[in-house]
This record gives structure tokens, sequence and C-alpha cells, in this order.
């Protein structure tokens, strides 16, 4: 998944779950968006649905705009090298 298509994707989340359509990769999650704590939380427990993914809280705390979130998604999307070799699915058979 790129960071394009996961920024998207949150940006669209987001705009439905506020009934907004004014925000931008750029705006702050919580200043433009107005999302406290609790909703963040919230948030991000439906990205975590919507991208099959476990989002560390170590990896938001850095996090201020849409699009950084995106970054973080699409990072954590990214196929670890090696990994399919080492869970036995390179294609060989034991």
């Amino acid at each position: 998944m790129t960071e394009n298509s996961a920024e998207a994707r949150v940006l669209a989340m987001l705009a439905e779950r506020l009934g907004r359509h004014d925000l931008t990769p750029d705006s702050s999650i919580t200043a433009d968006a107005g999302l406290d704590s609790v909703s963040v939380m919230d948030f991000v427990l439906e990205l975590e649905d919507e991208f099959d993914t476990t989002i560390p809280l170590d990896h938001l705390s850095n996090v201020r705009t849409i699009r950084e979130l995106g970054d973080v998604i699409a990072r954590l999307r990214q196929p670890v090298p090696g990994a399919a070799a080492r869970a036995g699915l390179n294609g060989h058979s034991s």
C-alpha cells in the first residue's frame, strides 16, 4: 500500500466520520478535525480494522496530521523483507 492511498483512505474515513469535507492531508487531527484523545483512539481502532493492522501507540506519539497518520499506516503495511522465507512461504516445501 502506498502512502498516498493510505492517506487518501484515512482522509475519506475521517471526512465520513465527521461529516466534513474541508479537511486536507495537512490538517491537524486534533486542531482542525476537532478530535479529542478519546475520539482519536476510537478512530485508530477503526483504522486498525480497515487496514487489518495494529497501530502501536508509540507510532502515534509524534503524529499530528492526516498525512503523518497515513504515512504510519503505509509503513506498517509494508511487507517485511524476508518474512515470507522465514515463515516457510518461499515456495519450497520441506
